[in-house]
């Protein structure tokens, strides 16, 4: 286990005595939304309840990944993110199966036995109502509770979560960001959509214009609307600053550069080589093209004053 409470299972391998006989919430959880801390909520008070472990078991990478190799990016959280997010809802470990061509193949049965019933040692199986499971998704919650049966383990089914009138999904969470909407995507989440990467030396032109920012990369992230963003950055000592980012491809230089370029307000210091969170609050307006540095630095500046406003509240 990583300490981030991370167990990735190898083929085979099985979970150590101490936390066999678990009960386990069974997802991809991507984001950790409302209706996933729902499915891990009743994992956790039922390990409680009966003394037992509260694991996760989810997947890597994601299936659509796997099935889907070109299609854009689309992750909300990477594996430690939400694996840190566990562990604060009260899980004892995050258990990951690599999702490969033999797993692909199992059948719903072969994955009940060789993954829930052998490598786990599962007690109990808590899912979210519309999970699907095995070769073609062939697996369904009725066959997982008539499977538990046959091999003595409970399967606990938990409904959709609504907000304002809608189901939450990750679906839902990746529209309100692709259409600029992060504090929609917030509410959905409970917390800000966030981007976490290292720090990497960049051309300097912010710094040249009286800007300096942090370049780092988007890496498997969703890709949220293109433009400014009010932005909170955590730094790897856990100090808090509020900022701007630019979220994009920077039309105003050559050659385009997919970045995430926060500039923190009131910091001075070296973050090259830091991991940094970069969490999106507010969206300020697209991406735009500047005929002149000047009027790129007046722009700034005013998204800049705008973005304060907008963190102060």
């Amino acid at each position: 286990m990583d300490r981030h409470g991370i167990i990735r299972l190898g083929k085979g391998e099985a979970l150590s005595d101490a936390l066999r006989g678990g009960i386990v919430a069974l997802g991809n959880f991507d984001g950790f939304h409302l209706g996933h801390q729902a499915v891990v909520g009743r994992a956790v008070e039922r390990a409680r309840a009966e003394g037992r472990p509260a694991l996760v078991a989810t997947f890597d990478p994601h299936p659509m990944r796997f099935f889907k190799p070109d299609s854009p990016w689309f992750r909300l959280s990477t594996l430690e993110q939400r694996a840190e997010l566990m562990q604060a809802a009260g899980v004892d470990a995050m258990l990951v199966f690599a999702f490969d061509a033999e797993l692909a193949a199992l059948s719903a049965e072969a994955f009940v036995t060789s993954r829930l019933v052998q490598e786990i040692g599962a007690a109990g199986v808590v899912t979210g109502a519309d999970f699907t499971f095995g070769k073609a998704r062939s697996g369904d919650v009725s066959l997982l509770a008539a499977l538990g049966q046959a091999h003595g383990f409970s399967a606990d089914t938990v409904g959709a979560v609504t907000y304002e009138g809608g189901t939450v999904s990750s679906t839902r969470i990746r529209a309100a960001l692709r259409e600029g909407r992060p504090r929609d995507a917030a509410r959905l989440l409970t917390r800000p959509f966030t981007i976490r990467g290292e720090v990497r030396h960049g051309d300097k032109l912010g710094r040249e214009i009286g800007y300096p920012t942090a370049n780092v990369d988007l890496g498997n992230y969703l890709r949220p609307a293109y433009g400014i963003y009010a932005v909170r950055v955590t730094l790897e000592d856990g100090r808090v600053f509020n900022g701007a980012a630019n979220l994009g491809i920077r039309p105003s230089f050559d050659p385009p550069k997919e970045l995430l370029e926060p500039y923190l307000f009131d910091f001075s210091g070296d973050l090259y080589g830091q991991t940094i969170d970069v969490a999106l609050i507010d969206y300020l307006r697209p991406e735009a093209k500047f005929d002149t540095l000047e009027a790129l630095k007046e722009q700034m500046a005013a998204d800049c004053d705008r973005a304060r406003k907008l963190l102060a509240r």
